[in-house]
């Protein structure tokens, strides 16, 4: 892959421009802020919510957007029967050469919006930072209910990157400030530009909330949709951090959402 990235190509649609940014980003990916997931209270702070909703016995949990496989980890130390998916073949060589040796987890190059699976095959399903990247949620969220076993559980992790809460406007300044003076290599990996267009063309490009999500989940099927706090995960990741990193934690608004297909 070059060190120039192109930001747009006539012949791509969205979701190939997608596609190219995160294979683009996979060799660096794990050093920016907010990717890798630090062992001890971090993840356990990340495990915590699915460890609470999942229980204490193997379920058969179905990750995705992968990425370079830090949430997979965890699913896979808590012992589940665990399948991996991604659509990038970069982000999944990585994933893959961090789990190598392990018994699982199974991965699979495949579509986060359509993927395939057999109907009512999964116990969970579970992801991170990928539902505000969705060319098309509705139909996402569709297949996600019929690939879920009735009862089956849906954990999301994700936030509002689109702009900074109201009440954190001085910190979003004081970073940007900061980054002009003392770009961070790793934190947007020198193509916020990039990033930029591609949120513009989303579905969320709005902002992605508790509430829409909720709305649109229901709309889809999903039921019994609650939001846990993201709290613990931002202290965790604050403890032992740069101030720059420690700030980068107040700035968005994130959640944990829980929802449920009927029945079970």
């Amino acid at each position: 892959m070059t060190d120039e990235y192109v930001l747009s190509r006539p012949n791509f649609d969205l979701k190939d421009e997608i596609h190219e940014y995160w294979s683009h980003r996979a060799e660096t990916f794990d050093l920016a802020f907010g990717h890798y997931i630090a062992a001890g209270r971090e993840a356990e702070a990340w495990a915590a919510p699915i460890r609470d909703q999942l229980g204490m016995s193997p379920r058969k949990v179905l990750e995705l957007a992968c990425g370079t496989g830090e949430v997979t980890r965890l699913l896979h130390d808590l012992g589940h029967d665990l399948t991996a998916l991604d659509f990038s073949e970069a982000m999944l060589a990585k994933a893959r050469a961090k789990h190598a040796g392990k018994s699982g987890p199974r991965f699979l190059l495949a579509d986060a919006g359509d993927t395939m699976e057999p109907n009512a095959s999964y116990d969970a399903i579970v992801c991170r930072h990928l539902v505000w990247t969705l060319t098309d949620p509705a139909t996402a969220f569709a297949d996600w209910l019929r690939i879920l076993r009735p009862g089956g559980r849906l954990i999301v992790y994700d936030g509002d990157w689109t702009k900074p809460k109201a009440s954190m406007l001085w910190v979003a300044r004081l970073l940007s400030f900061w980054e002009r003076v003392s770009p961070d290599p790793y934190y947007d990996g020198a193509m916020s530009e990039k990033h930029a267009e591609i949120m513009r063309r989303l579905p969320f490009r709005e902002g992605l909330t508790f509430d829409r999500l909720a709305l649109e989940l229901a709309a889809a099927g999903f039921v019994s949709i609650r939001e846990l706090s993201h709290q613990p995960i931002a202290r965790a990741q604050r403890r032992g951090r740069g101030l720059r990193n420690r700030l980068r934690t107040l700035v968005y608004g994130r959640f944990i959402l829980i929802a449920q297909k009927p029945g079970g």
